[in-house]
């Protein structure tokens, strides 16, 4: 399986780990975040330079990761704009090739990997509820185009906010591999947002809703 560890200039880095009682804490304790349906953490041997909060931040993100590839492929069905088709795509072909690489270094420390389903049973800040996910699906063309824009800065936000997390979070994203990917993430998904705030401003007006009549 792909590992993180792949990367030629990814060096291996080492410190004490944390007491398994203080591990429990810090990884359900992540700055700000809001997360359930997490699996359970297993032991982080000592020597190893990676947290709960680290091991958090892999499994949290591959479900965030797996709701957006899910919604890119609702976009492939109810889609209009060429140029939207073609940042779904993006979307899709980037996060699949991140999640490879996520649980790869996961099963590498001998952590649950969640698999592509797990959108379903893990929430993470700025994912859809199961409501907002029935109703994208429920729209078609443009006024689909306009919801999914909505919602995927909404979602990249919550990104965002999981990567300020780990790193407000004490002694987390020290390990080079978990740096490397979050600020890969920090950086790819502020520009998505913007070309994303651009590409609403480019739709055109939804229709005005009819007045009633007195």
């Amino acid at each position: 399986m792909p590992s993180i560890r792949s990367v030629p200039f990814l060096v291996a880095v080492a410190c004490v780990a944390a007491p398994l009682a203080a591990q429990d804490h810090a990884g359900h304790a992540m700055g700000a975040m809001t997360m359930t349906g997490m699996p359970e953490l297993r032991p982080i041997p000592a020597g190893v330079n990676i947290t709960p909060a680290d091991v958090h931040f892999m499994q949290g993100m591959i479900a965030h990761h797996a709701q957006a590839i899910y919604m890119s492929h609702l976009a492939a069905k109810h889609g209009a704009d060429p140029r939207f088709l073609r940042f779904a795509i993006k979307i899709d072909q980037s996060q699949t090739a991140e999640i490879r690489l996520m649980r790869g270094w996961l099963v590498d420390h001998g952590q649950a990997a969640p698999d592509t389903s797990s959108y379903r049973t893990i929430m993470m800040p700025g994912m859809l509820t199961r409501e907002e996910l029935q109703e994208l699906a429920s729209l078609e063309g443009t006024g689909f185009d306009r919801r999914f824009l909505e919602l995927m800065i909404r979602h990249h936000e919550g990104a965002l906010s999981m990567v300020a997390d780990l790193f407000d979070t004490p002694g987390a994203g020290q390990e080079v591999d978990i740096s490397v990917l979050a600020n890969d993430i920090h950086t790819v998904q502020t520009a998505e947002i913007g070309l994303m705030r651009q590409m609403l401003l480019d739709l055109p007006a939804p229709p005005a809703r009819p007045t009633s009549g007195r």
